[in-house]
């Protein structure tokens, strides 16, 4: 569903680091933070969406989507998108039930696409 979009866009995180000045450390916080507290918003889309409830899914998604997106995790984003826009139609088709599993299984690749980047970038 989302294959056209990369885990990592790692030139959102060449730029990330040329606005910094090349500040390594800045970027590897920037995204262990994000490899922190994606999981917590991961959980609450988990929730909302086994129960139901389509106004519970709009911030966590949101937040996913951008966070994502300012750290080059497109495919992440995409999906934060997705899911955004299902708890913003007011109900939950199957379709956001059936995203789950896909957000799971990207979450998954994007820490490894992520830690891969820290070790290629070390401090």
């Amino acid at each position: 569903m989302h294959a056209d979009q990369p885990i990592l866009e790692t030139g959102v995180l060449a730029e990330l680091l040329e606005s910094t000045g090349d500040d390594v450390e800045f970027v590897r916080e920037l995204l262990d933070t994000y490899l922190a507290e994606t999981p917590e918003h991961m959980a609450a889309i988990r929730q909302a969406i086994e129960a139901d409830d389509a106004a519970a899914l709009v911030r966590p998604a949101h937040t996913l989507k951008s966070s994502s997106a300012t750290l080059g995790a497109m495919r992440m984003s995409a999906i934060g998108r997705e899911l955004e826009m299902a708890g913003r139609s007011g109900s939950l088709e199957a379709e956001a039930h059936g995203m789950l599993p896909d957000a799971e299984a990207t979450w998954d690749l994007t820490v490894a696409a992520v830690r891969g980047w820290q070790a290629e970038h070390p401090r």
